[in-house]
């Protein structure tokens, strides 16, 4: 297999991981922070999407740190083949929940006027935000790892 930026076990790939994390975490916290996220569905999935997208990103980033300390290689092909449906199952979900709210937030905050409280429609907004900024990274990560699986 050949060198990739990117690929797992190495900085770049430990600075994707991070970066998944993070974003899911803060799409996550503004979320939860609105008062009345629970009643629309698809922000519901969104914070379903991206619990699982933290969850998968923060243990490849421990597996990416483990790598990185020990010197050792995450290119054997039963473990990118792992790495390559786990991204591509991660990034449809979480694509599927950005958008989906993406659409609720635009319908009812700004085609239908319907917001009356501003810090909760910004933390809906930011919250989407994160969550398209978080799948633009595991999305990185995935045609990476799909590179590398098909090149090796």
């Amino acid at each position: 297999m050949i060198d990739i930026p990117g690929t797992p076990g190495t900085l770049t790939g430990l600075v994707l991981r991070i970066s998944q994390c993070v974003f899911a975490a803060g799409s996550i916290s503004y979320m939860v922070t609105s008062g009345g996220f629970f009643s629309f569905t698809a922000f519901c999935y969104l914070i379903a999407a991206m619990g699982l997208q933290l969850i998968w990103s923060f243990g490849l980033a421990v597996l990416d740190t483990f790598a990185l300390l020990r010197k050792k290689t995450l290119l054997s092909p039963v473990l990118v083949s792992l790495f390559v449906v786990g991204d591509w199952v991660t990034a449809t979900l979480s694509l599927a929940g950005a958008s989906s709210s993406a659409g609720i937030t635009v319908l009812y905050f700004g085609d239908l006027g319907s917001c009356s409280f501003e810090a909760e429609c910004w933390k809906y907004q930011l919250s989407v935000a994160l969550a398209f900024l978080c799948w633009i990274t595991i999305a990185i990560s995935s045609l990476t790892t799909l590179w590398l699986l098909a090149s090796g």
